[in-house]
Parts: structure tokens; C-alpha cells; sequence
């Protein structure tokens, strides 16, 4: 069976909670039932001690868990793909993810996803929730994507999304010329006429989109965008609000406009891109064992960059 040994201090906004309420705060990937039990087994240490659930903590105190457990991910069987890794040590793996490549197994995609990819590259992701991956990218948007290898690091990079302070950069190609930059700051939620599609709703959850330009051709726009928040096709359906679709965007920009006295070569090249435009191209995070600041870079793929030389040739 799979193993974890983690060590980590109470923080200070917990002190005075009952363990078990603690220790549901701080692995919320796994139930209460299953992390009162290791408690109740010794397995889940306060100070090196074995306590009853409802002992109450103070800050500083040392959480130790030795626990033995099934692995997380059965469901998810390893596969030797090919993974793009911009950096690895003993908490992190970053990696440059490829366009038409699925984040997680789910229906019509069981097999050759990036989870997959992840557990054949290290084994010892089955002890880690999702095989460490704490966001995702659409199918077919590139760039870089942060895995966390041990539960701590997990805890400390979600905790860190949550507070929003780790910054996630972006390039696209977007259809027609923007004057200038802004902020869309607009909720977002389930489409109520098709739950494959997300909308700009009065209930939906927190976004907040900033962009800026950074060329302008005849009929596109070349961009930067940064994200706030980090919900399900954010950028997409932020940028189709503002009537400025993603290039190659077949759900929320449908198709590819082309531009009055486009030349065959620009139309060949608007007409055969099929995938959005749109690549994860910035990553700034604290590190979780040394909250020292990392940043990565990955270059846009070649395919953008073939669109973006047809591109300025015609501008």
C-alpha cells in the first residue's frame, strides 16, 4: 500500500480547533471519517503524541502523519506518455503541456491523459490527489501547468490558488483590433442551455480577466492576459463577452472571420487553425518548501507563432 510521512506546524488561524476539525482543513482531500480514523489509530501525531479527535490544537504544534492507505487514484492507470518538464525537484514538476492533450480521465477520454502521463513519470503521484495536478487547461490550450508531489506541497498550492497568489500569465490571438487594455470582471457559471458551456451570470462564481495588447494586425489582435481567478474557460467566454473572440474558438467564437482582402495564404492559415489560440505562457509561484519566488516561461507553440508571422506579413 501506499505510504505518506508529512510533517507540517499548526498555523496560526487554526489554533484553538479540535484536531479532527484541523486536520479536515488541512487534507480536505480526504474524508473526515478516514482522517478521524488515523487519528484514533496513532496514525495522525500531535507533538509526537497520540490524541483523542477532540483535542484542541495551538499554533506551532507539530502534525505528524504516518498513515498507510489504497492508493487515490486506482481509477487511473500509468502510461508511458511523453511529458514536456520545465522543472522538477522534490515538491514540484512543471511541465509545457501540448495542444490536444485531456488534463484529467472523464467520460470519452479514460485513457492518455495527463494524470495517466503523471503516474508513469512518478509513481509515488498515486499517494497525491489527482496525481498532483492543482489546475488544468483545456484539451487543446498549451503551457505551462504546476504539479504538486507530496501532499504538502498540494495543500500549500492550493491554499495558494485560493488566496490568489500565484500568477498565471497568457498569450492569445484574438479576433478583431482591440484600441486598448482593460479588466472584465464578471461572474461566471454554468450555461442554463448547455451545461458544457459556461456564461457570464449574475449567480455565478468571482472572475476577473485583465488584458492588454500586445500587436495589432488588420483584423486580430495579439494579447496578454492575466488571470485573477481561474475558472473553467475563463479567458473564452471573457474575451467572446467583449466581442472579441478566441482565434480557432469553435465554442464561443464560432467560425474563424476572415478579414476583407485576406491574401490565400492568410486565409489558408485561419482556415486550417482548429484549436483556440490560446497558450499558458507565464507561471510565478512560492515555492512550497521555501516560499522563495519561481517564475517559468514556455515558448509559444509552433503553430501560434506560424499564425502570428501570416499574420504580420498582412498587417
Amino acid at each position: 500500500m501506499p505510504q505518506i510521512e508529512e510533517t507540517q506546524r499548526i498555523p496560526d488561524h487554526l489554533a484553538g480547533q479540535r484536531i479532527d476539525v484541523v486536520v479536515a482543513e488541512l487534507y480536505p482531500d480526504f474524508s473526515r471519517s478516514r482522517l478521524k480514523q488515523w487519528i484514533q489509530q496513532g496514525q495522525i501525531l500531535l507533538d509526537g503524541q497520540q490524541v483523542k479527535p477532540k483535542v484542541k490544537v495551538h499554533a506551532e504544534q507539530v502534525l505528524e502523519l504516518a498513515v498507510e492507505f489504497e492508493a487515490v487514484n486506482d481509477r487511473c492507470e500509468p502510461e508511458d506518455i511523453p511529458l514536456d518538464v520545465i522543472y522538477e525537484d522534490e515538491a514540484l514538476l512543471v511541465i509545457n503541456k501540448p495542444a490536444n492533450f485531456v488534463v484529467h480521465p472523464a467520460a470519452g477520454h479514460a485513457a492518455g491523459t495527463l494524470q495517466n502521463a503523471l503516474l508513469f513519470h512518478d509513481p509515488k503521484l498515486e499517494q497525491v490527489p489527482r496525481a498532483g495536478i492543482i489546475h488544468r487547461l483545456d484539451k487543446d490550450t498549451t503551457g505551462i501547468m504546476v504539479v504538486a508531489k507530496t501532499l504538502v506541497a498540494h495543500h500549500f498550492l492550493v491554499d495558494q490558488l485560493q488566496q490568489r497568489q500565484i500568477k498565471r500569465e497568457y498569450q492569445a490571438i484574438v479576433q478583431g483590433v482591440m484600441t486598448g487594455g482593460g479588466v472584465v470582471d464578471q461572474p461566471l457559471g454554468r450555461n442554463p442551455r448547455d451545461r458544457k458551456k459556461m456564461a457570464i451570470r449574475e449567480d455565478g462564481k468571482p472572475a476577473v480577466t485583465h488584458y492588454r495588447v500586445l500587436q495589432r494586425f488588420a483584423a486580430h489582435s495579439h494579447i496578454h492576459v492575466q488571470l485573477e481567478t481561474g475558472r473553467t474557460h475563463q479567458i473564452r467566454v471573457h474575451m467572446q463577452s467583449l466581442r472579441y473572440p478566441v482565434l480557432g474558438d469553435a465554442v464561443y467564437g464560432g467560425r474563424s472571420r476572415l478579414p476583407a482582402g485576406a491574401s490565400e495564404a492568410l486565409k489558408r492559415c485561419l482556415t486550417n487553425f482548429r484549436r483556440q489560440a490560446l497558450h499558458a505562457w507565464q507561471l510565478t509561484l512560492p515555492h512550497p518548501d521555501t516560499a522563495e519566488p519561481m517564475q517559468w516561461q514556455a515558448p509559444l507553440p509552433d503553430d501560434m507563432t506560424a499564425v502570428l508571422q501570416v499574420l504580420e506579413q498582412g498587417a
